[in-house]
């Protein structure tokens, strides 16, 4: 399946989203670069999916709290709390994106360097707690 030229445009600008706020972290939590993510990483995510998906994938009844917790901690960081907003929306993150992590993580373990790493003896102990169960193959 290939993409179309939004959706490729949405993988860029979520890729930005992701790093402008790594980058903020790493600058101790500098509100500039953390609103800038997270408004790359909402745009991004919009032209990946669609309008209309996006807002089923916020509304649904069962990510309520997760959706709630990652908007307040956005606009904690839109009102200058930074550090206090990034814990809250990671936390709503962590909720709304939680079920992805299997796949991500089955995914990065096909990849040639990064898969090896990942099944490193120590390694492959945690990335299968957060992954969830390790399939038998």
């Amino acid at each position: 399946m290939w993409l179309s030229d939004t959706q490729k445009i949405g993988v860029g600008l979520t890729a930005f989203g992701l790093f402008f706020m790594l980058m903020g972290v790493m600058m101790f939590f500098d509100g500039g670069l953390l609103a800038i993510g997270n408004i790359l990483f909402l745009a991004g995510l919009t032209l990946v999916i669609g309008t209309q998906k996006t807002i089923f994938f916020f509304t649904r009844r069962q990510k309520r709290r997760g959706t709630i917790c990652f908007f307040v901690g956005i606009l904690l960081i839109f009102f200058k709390w930074p550090f206090i907003g990034m814990f809250i929306e990671f936390f709503g993150f962590i909720n709304l994106f939680g079920d992805f992590f299997p796949v991500v993580i089955g995914f990065l373990r096909r990849l040639p360097v990064i898969g090896n790493i990942l099944s490193a003896p120590g390694i492959a102990k945690v990335v299968d707690r957060l992954g969830g169960q390790k399939l038998p193959v």
